[in-house]
């Protein structure tokens, strides 16, 4: 499974869900999953930015090679699952293809959806805030793609 993560310029909430996953993939031994990300409106090659680096390795997360890349429609189609950080992202992930295998983050597990909030610009709490928003979605994420595994296999 290829889960890609979606924001608009790829340097904050997409890069620090990827790292968020890629930590809790491996810390629960999750096999099988690959995980990517990607913006709508992401200057391909830009890092993360110093907020996002910063607060991703207080938590023991390397985005120091992070590199953005630009959402396609071959980066589209190579995910199985796209989780997008507002309904605008998930509106450009739909043309672009993504139907049927995208959602909000915040909607993935069957809540509200609401859009994640974006630190671009704010001081490292705001980083901080949105860091420990991200962690929570994604480790009920991961715990919903475990169980619908579990589903299909029995």
């Amino acid at each position: 499974m290829h889960l890609l993560f979606v924001c608009t310029g790829n340097t904050c909430r997409s890069p620090m869900a990827e790292g968020i996953a890629r930590l809790l993939v491996a810390q629960r031994g999750i096999p099988d999953v690959t995980i990517g990300s990607a913006g709508t409106s992401a200057w391909p090659g830009a890092s993360a930015s110093d907020g996002a680096l910063l607060v991703a390795l207080e938590h023991g997360v390397e985005l120091g090679g992070h590199r953005a890349t630009a959402l396609a429609p071959e980066v589209v189609a190579s995910a199985d699952l796209i989780l997008t950080m507002g309904p605008h992202h998930l509106d450009r992930v739909e043309a672009l293809g993504g139907a049927g295998r995208a959602w909000m983050l915040t909607g993935y597990t069957g809540q509200a959806a609401r859009p994640v909030s974006d630190p671009f610009g704010g001081d490292l709490d705001v980083y901080r805030a949105t860091y420990t928003e991200l962690e929570q979605e994604i480790g009920a994420i991961l715990d919903k793609v475990v169980a619908d595994r579990a589903g299909r296999q029995a």
